[in-house]
């Protein structure tokens, strides 16, 4: 397999197709590679359009997806940033390599290990990982210029939009199956924030994520 041949045909016939143009985030993908944070049974997979099983009943995003992900938040130089799922650490490998530092929280010990391992062998030192639930919200180093929230959750909790900085920019995809709402939420300034919605997509939601509220007669 000639890697960089399957990598080109990832970018320009996935992702790009997509409605990814920003050529910094292209130029990116070309420079993380993706398959050094997929399992070592699905390697050859690493540039398939699906999800990648990562174990404990966790999968990796569509390469489209994270690609998108980065175009939305618009990541700067200067950017702290939130991470609610590290998963297989790639998506925090990216983000890592556009901001500041990346304080990233997954809940599965196993995975944050994987990642952890990943982005040693990377030299990655601007990232912060994190064990601990932060489906309900991770307030220990905001104020935050980006979270990306990696899994669905039903309701999204206020924290969040609290977390942000002002001017800053939360990736979130709410909503139950079979379809789900993915919103970018920029805080326009203290207490104000503006909902953008974007597509529609299903992904699995976050461990103990919030639930709308039932009514009991």
């Amino acid at each position: 397999m000639n890697l960089e041949e399957v990598r080109f045909n990832m970018v320009e016939q996935q992702i790009r197709t997509w409605s990814v143009l920003d050529d910094t985030v292209l130029e990116l993908l070309y420079k993380v590679h993706r398959e050094d944070f997929v399992p070592a049974e699905y390697k050859s997979m690493a540039f398939v359009d699906m999800e990648i099983p990562l174990g404990h009943g966790q999968l990796m995003h569509q390469p489209k997806m994270e690609a998108r992900i980065l175009q939305e938040v618009q990541v700067k130089k200067t950017d702290k940033i939130l991470e609610v799922g590290t998963g297989s650490g790639y998506l925090t490998a990216l983000l890592a390599a556009k901001g500041n530092h990346v304080y990233s929280v997954e809940i599965v010990p196993e995975l944050k290990a994987m990642a952890e391992a990943s982005l040693k062998a990377h030299d990655i030192s601007n990232v912060t990982l994190e064990e601990g639930d932060a489906s309900h919200g991770w307030p220990d180093h905001a104020p935050y210029d980006v979270i990306i929230i990696t899994g669905s959750t039903p309701v999204l909790p206020e924290v969040f939009k609290q977390c942000l900085s002002p001017g800053g920019r939360l990736f979130a995809i709410v909503g139950n199956a079979p379809i789900m709402n993915v919103v970018l939420i920029t805080c326009e300034a203290l207490g104000v924030f503006n909902t953008k919605p974007l597509f529609e997509t299903y992904i699995n939601p976050l461990s103990n994520a919030q639930q709308s509220e039932r009514f009991v007669f």
